[in-house]
């Protein structure tokens, strides 16, 4: 018997290792065709063909979110392959400071948000005339806890002394801009949320994080696979609503 995910398309963007290849299993195995988004081609070749042995339909894409080209081929790529996508996960992101705010270098900076801002905006904008032509586009940006202005301001979070200028603030700038999308297409099928995957053992943090990555893609795999009835413009962790 089909599964109503059956049909779906989802493209991954950091999705060769960690949360997102996660991410790209979980919602494989709920039937959707994964597209695996990925700078290096040979390590999501090999990706793709581990999820294949798991029997999910997974592709791999190539796509640097920091390279608009390559973005547009991607785009193009999908549209002539599938002719839709029906979710996006911005997934892609570097953590790269590890510096007091005075002493952070403004290229580090730089380099944070053109992965984790401004390749944001680029991926979304390029699909969103894909997910357009879904009946029920999803998308979901991979924020942080650490983006949360309530929970940085607060001396009783959990992690009120994690305090990384570049990282912290570029989640908090994509927590805006996913509120910024939501209500521009408040009135369509597509749902924008952000997911916080929580403290997850990653590259990204040389594996030091207390949960696993399949506990990290609880939230994103939700809010990818939203019903109708779902909410849009909310910020999410496995437990329920993040502040702002």
């Amino acid at each position: 018997m089909k599964s109503m995910n059956d049909d779906k398309i989802a493209l991954i963007t950091g999705a060769n290792k960690g949360i997102g290849l996660e991410i790209a299993r979980q919602l494989g195995t709920q039937g959707i065709t994964v597209l695996l988004g990925v700078r290096d081609e040979n390590r999501g070749r090999e990706a793709a063909e581990k999820l294949q042995t798991e029997h999910i339909n997974a592709h791999t894409v190539q796509l640097d979110v920091t390279n608009q080209d390559s973005i547009d081929a991607a785009a193009n790529y999908i549209e002539s392959k599938f002719g839709r996508l029906d979710i996006l996960v911005n997934n892609a992101g570097v953590a790269i400071d590890n510096v007091p705010p005075s002493q952070l270098d403004i290229e580090v900076l730089r380099r944070t948000y053109d992965t984790n801002v401004f390749g944001v905006f680029a991926v979304t904008k390029a699909v969103l005339p894909l997910l357009r032509k879904s009946e029920a586009g999803r998308i979901v940006n991979i924020s942080s806890g650490l983006g949360s202005l309530a929970q940085n301001s607060d001396p009783d979070y959990e992690y009120a002394q994690v305090k990384l200028l570049a990282y912290n603030s570029s989640k908090t700038a994509l927590n805006a801009m996913t509120v910024q999308f939501a209500h521009e297409l408040k009135d369509t099928p597509i749902k924008v949320n952000c997911a916080d995957p929580g403290y997850v053992a990653t590259d990204i943090n040389n594996h030091r994080g207390s949960r696993t990555v399949q506990q990290g893609a609880t939230a994103p795999v939700r809010l990818a696979t939203l019903p109708d009835d779902g909410p849009t413009g909310v910020f999410f962790d496995e437990n329920g609503v993040v502040p702002w």
